[in-house]
């Protein structure tokens, strides 16, 4: 068995699922791609300057604009930041309340995803997520023999995720549930 975890890693993420040989990909699979450490200097420098505080991940930045007084001019604001880091040749992500810069590789949670089936040479899978990067960890299971697509509803998770899912719970206690019965 193996397993694999493609959002935010957790303190307690073997813990969660109960699976000692858990997989941890934090930062939407650019910890797998054999080019992105030689961008870190360049993310960490870009952090600096940005004008908004970032969080900061070894590879990737998180400019997180929830619970804000303001979001409209928050959100303009980023998209000044989401406009420099394009011009600094940077890719942009937004998610829920979040603009993520990244470096300009093919890496995502389904290339994490497909690789990490790969490498195991697995033809069934589960993947739960509550974000819009999860899209492509649902696509990633295309094709195989058995796939699960749970997503993780919230009343800012978007539309898409919960229609291409094969089941949908509440929120993360729910799939908690569900993955210690498995």
């Amino acid at each position: 068995m193996c397993a694999c975890i493609t959002g935010r890693p957790s303190e307690d993420a073997r813990a969660l699922v109960g699976v000692p040989d858990l997989t941890v990909v934090g930062e939407h699979g650019l910890e797998l791609h054999p080019e992105a450490v030689a961008w870190s200097g360049r993310v960490a420098a870009f952090a600096d300057g940005a004008g908004w505080p970032a969080e900061r991940k070894p590879l990737s930045l998180a400019f997180h604009y929830r619970g804000v007084e303001d979001e409209a001019a928050a959100r303009s604001t980023l998209e000044r930041v989401a406009a420099h880091a394009l011009d600094e040749g940077f890719r942009t992500r937004w998610g829920r309340k979040v603009l993520e810069v990244l470096p300009p590789l093919d890496a995502s949670k389904g290339t994490a995803v497909r690789r990490l089936l790969a490498e195991h040479d697995l033809r069934r899978a589960l993947y739960a997520g509550d974000d819009t990067t999860d899209l492509d960890g649902f696509r990633a299971l295309d094709g195989l023999d058995l796939s699960v697509r749970i997503a993780v509803a919230s009343a800012e998770g978007p539309a898409e995720l919960r229609d291409a899912a094969d089941l949908v719970v509440a929120g993360p206690q729910e799939l908690r549930v569900i993955l210690r019965r498995l």
